[in-house]
């Protein structure tokens, strides 16, 4: 098992350095100056004009200081299902207009805190965390057996959980 784990991580590397090495080439006529876009690489295809967080412990820093509510997305690069759920993410106006009104995380491994497995570490998996820090059990998808786990075919819930996620902050706060 532990060979495995080092595999994947040896190819996500090379994804990344790959796909780093590509946007080198592309941007060179912006201005040299600017800091190296990080929504670009840190969106992992997921809304690469929204501003994603790096790591857990800056997500909720930022959704508990910022007041906005959190939304994380755990997926693989090598599982048909979270690419497929991805693109349609990426491709719907509406959900990517909404994501500017969260703070935004998209993991490729599992953290430490069990809060955001609460039925199982599967992926493609969507959890809200509001900034009190709490994860919200009552936002969930429409499969009894993998409560945040959604198809491409439920975009529009995942787009009504969102609207859902914003709307409890408003009557809670």
């Amino acid at each position: 098992a532990m060979e495995k784990s080092y595999v994947c991580v040896f190819l996500l590397l090379i994804a990344i350095s790959c796909a780093l090495a590509k946007d080198a080439g592309k941007k060179d006529t912006k201005d040299t100056t600017a800091k190296p876009k990080l929504p670009q690489t840190l969106s992992r295809g997921w809304g690469d004009q929204l501003i994603w967080t790096q790591t857990y412990e800056e997500a909720l820093f930022r959704a508990k200081h910022s007041q906005k509510p959190l939304m994380i997305i755990h997926h693989l690069e090598e599982c048909p299902h979270s690419q497929a759920l991805k693109k349609v993410f990426a491709e719907h106006k509406d959900i990517q207009k909404l994501a500017e009104k969260f703070i935004l995380l998209n993991l490729v491994y599992e953290t430490t805190d069990k809060n955001l497995a609460p039925d199982g570490q599967y992926v493609p998996r969507v959890l809200f965390i509001d900034p009190s820090l709490t994860v919200r059990a009552d936002i969930t998808g429409r499969y009894s057996n993998r409560l945040y786990a959604y198809e491409p075919s439920d975009i529009s819930l995942l787009y009504s959980n969102m609207q859902k996620a914003l709307k409890l902050l408003k009557t809670e706060l």
